[in-house]
């Protein structure tokens, strides 16, 4: 049987090692069995059957020229932290591609209401996956706290910055930090304090393997962002039984339950110190935290993901044209 042909475009490709990447590369596998997929950082011509596009702002020449060159054909726009908490709210291009798209896919379960009240009808919800693993040894003599995500603004590493500072006289924490510096100055400031405090490490742009395996090792993972579409670090937490720390914003509340406990309010570095200094001195802290997580972990099951897409693919191709 011949297969249908789409087209994911991905503003950033496997050199920029972020999110966006991740996920057009793990859709691009899960729909690659059942239609011919192709990946590319924008779309000008094609026969493909579909755009799946990531980004609303970064992504609208690509949607603006699929709409012209196939009026009748379907695009699955995915949204991003930026996309859903600041593009759409403020850049004309962005929001001319929530019009264009057929669906609006939120990368999680309070996404959607972000979006303009117009455009949430479009919404649908697919939690991104990734393969179970076990945890890594942890050693008793000290609780090892662990932040992923590359140097800039949305990610406010600032705040997990000052709450290692509060924290920097206690030899029984310790802290780790992987990213890259794509804002210079928060590179120099990362590297200005793993010179001044022993207990804290800067290691750069690891491979996301290292990645992974780094989160199955840390005692609890630190996700401190201000904007988040559907953090994959916190997925890959959830799936390796690693308790997770983070800021009270829809992007991680939407992965984690609205009840989740170990939440504090975006910026707040003093609440995060003392959330971490609660789960070196209570000893039935993290253990609560990763059984209100585990409760979770299925909804990121690469099955779970891979039904979800499959639903939303092939209820567009199979629909009726109305444009």
């Amino acid at each position: 049987m011949h297969r249908q042909s789409l087209v994911i475009v991905t503003p950033a490709l496997a050199s920029a090692n972020n999110g966006n990447w991740q996920t057009a590369h793990r859709w691009a596998g899960l729909l690659g069995p059942a239609y011919r997929v192709r990946l590319a950082q924008a779309w000008t011509d094609g026969d493909e059957a579909m755009l799946i596009a990531l980004h609303a702002r970064r992504s609208a020449a690509s949607i603006a020229a699929w709409r012209v060159a196939h009026p009748a054909r379907p695009i699955v726009l995915v949204l991003t932290g930026t996309d859903l908490y600041r593009d759409i709210h403020t850049d004309a291009a962005a929001r001319r591609s929530l019009d264009l798209a057929d669906a609006l896919v939120v990368l999680n379960e309070l996404g959607a209401r972000a979006l303009p009240e117009a455009c949430r009808a479009k919404a649908r919800v697919v939690l991104q996956s990734c393969p179970a693993r076990a945890p890594l040894a942890r050693t008793p003599r000290h609780l090892r706290a662990l932040m992923v995500g590359h140097l800039r603004d949305e990610k406010d590493p600032r705040t997990y910055w000052r709450a290692v500072r509060r924290l920097s006289g206690r030899a029984d924490l310790r802290f780790d930090h992987v990213g890259e510096a794509l804002d210079p100055a928060l590179g120099a400031e990362a590297a200005a304090l793993a010179a001044a405090l022993p207990g804290f490490r800067w290691l750069g742009s690891l491979p996301h393997e290292a990645c992974r395996r780094r989160i199955q090792a840390a005692h609890v993972l630190v996700q401190p962002s201000v904007m988040e579409g559907g953090a994959h670090t916190v997925i890959e937490a959830v799936r390796s039984g690693t308790p997770v720390l983070a800021s009270r914003i829809d992007g991680n509340l939407g992965l984690l339950g609205e009840g989740y406990e170990g939440v504090f309010e975006p910026g707040d570095d003093a609440a995060l110190a003392a959330l971490l200094a609660r789960a070196r001195d209570e000893a039935d802290m993290l253990p609560r935290l990763a059984a209100q997580l585990a409760l979770r972990a299925d909804l990121f099951a690469p099955q779970a993901e891979r039904e979800a897409l499959h639903r939303l693919v092939g209820a567009l191709l199979a629909r009726p044209s109305d444009r």
